[in-house]
């Protein structure tokens, strides 16, 4: 089976509701309409009522099935509950006067639904910036226990290969400690899509083969992997080419379970994961799909604001998925 094909078919029937923030948006209300056509998921399309008609009807859309809630005409005591909710929720850093002010945002407003359970998961980010998706869900969801920073993989697929890089999309600056959560949750996630996880840490040096707070930083994140999860196949430092190639992984780090099979990479700083998932892109002719954010107590995806109706579905899908 395609991936998406086998990411459907353990997502069918599990009844998962996803909000969708922007409604409005031609590719949003697209993707909703098929997965509610689909019986994949339960979209909730979250915008003024008339506006999202206008978009149905101008594209042939039909929305008779679909789930839409202005958030303007919500009913009085669900808004209270959302209200009291919030408010209990950022205690103490935000006044009754902010918190009606955040819930006229649909990015907070979808958020919520997912803190209440109304909702399993959210996709938003095809208007809205990457921030205005993720300071909510940091705010209000918030991070899974023993986790201190969320971070964002892309799944790498050209053909039968299917890869995870991380951290492509939130984190700057990378500690040993933050890139070490970073790995153990890239673990989690490509077990999502079948990917039998083997992790390599990556550095410009193998197994001490340079020296410096950089190469340190990879081992020490290595270590402290080792620690968290002793059955998780990891190693580093290892460059690139002693991960992926076997002869190369052989000759650098003999004996590595990872060396020269890995298939899940761990970048030390934004800078090179960011750099390095393009080039895969561009370069080799993979799909990059995501960023899909790991570590959060929910799932809630970001979606790039040049994304297609396409990407919204699939990026949907791989959001239930995660909330199985």
């Amino acid at each position: 089976m395609e991936l998406f094909d086998e990411i459907a078919a353990k997502v069918k029937g599990t009844g998962k509701t996803i909000v969708f923030p922007e409604g409005e948006d031609k590719r949003i209300l697209g993707a909703a309409v098929r997965l509610q056509k689909d019986g994949l998921i339960k979209p909730i399309l979250l915008g003024t009522r008339a506006d999202i008609e206008k978009t149905a009807k101008d594209n042939d859309f039909d929305i008779a099935d679909l789930t839409i809630i202005d958030p303007t005409e919500y009913p009085e005591a669900d808004k209270k509950a959302m209200f009291d909710a919030l408010l209990e929720r950022r205690k103490g850093k935000n006044t009754p006067e902010q918190v009606e002010e955040m819930l006229k945002d649909v990015s907070y407003f979808g958020t919520m639904l997912v803190y209440m359970g109304k909702a399993d998961g959210m996709v938003s980010g095809a208007v809205h910036s990457t921030g205005s998706t993720v300071r909510p869900a940091l705010q209000i969801v918030k991070t899974k226990p023993g986790v201190h920073r969320i971070s964002g993989a892309f799944l790498m697929i050209k053909g039968d290969q299917r890869y995870i890089f991380a951290d492509c999309a939130i984190n700057i600056e990378l500690d040993a400690p933050t890139m070490a959560e970073v790995a153990v949750q890239s673990a989690k996630t490509a077990k999502i899509f079948g990917i039998d996880p083997k992790v390599a840490l990556l550095s410009f040096s193998t197994k001490g083969s340079a020296k410096g707070d950089m190469v340190t930083k990879v081992a020490d994140a290595t270590a402290k992997v080792h620690e968290m999860d002793p059955e998780l196949p990891a190693d580093g430092e290892l460059q690139f080419d002693a991960a992926f190639v076997p002869a190369v992984g052989e000759l650098k780090a003999p004996g590595s379970k990872v060396a020269g099979h890995a298939n899940v990479f761990i970048f030390p700083s934004l800078e090179a994961g960011n750099i390095g998932y393009k080039i895969a892109q561009r370069f080799g002719g993979f799909t990059a799909v995501g960023p899909i954010l790991q570590g959060l107590n929910a799932p809630i995806a970001d979606l790039s604001r040049g994304c297609s109706e396409d990407d919204a579905y699939k990026v949907a899908l791989i959001t239930a998925a995660q909330a199985l």
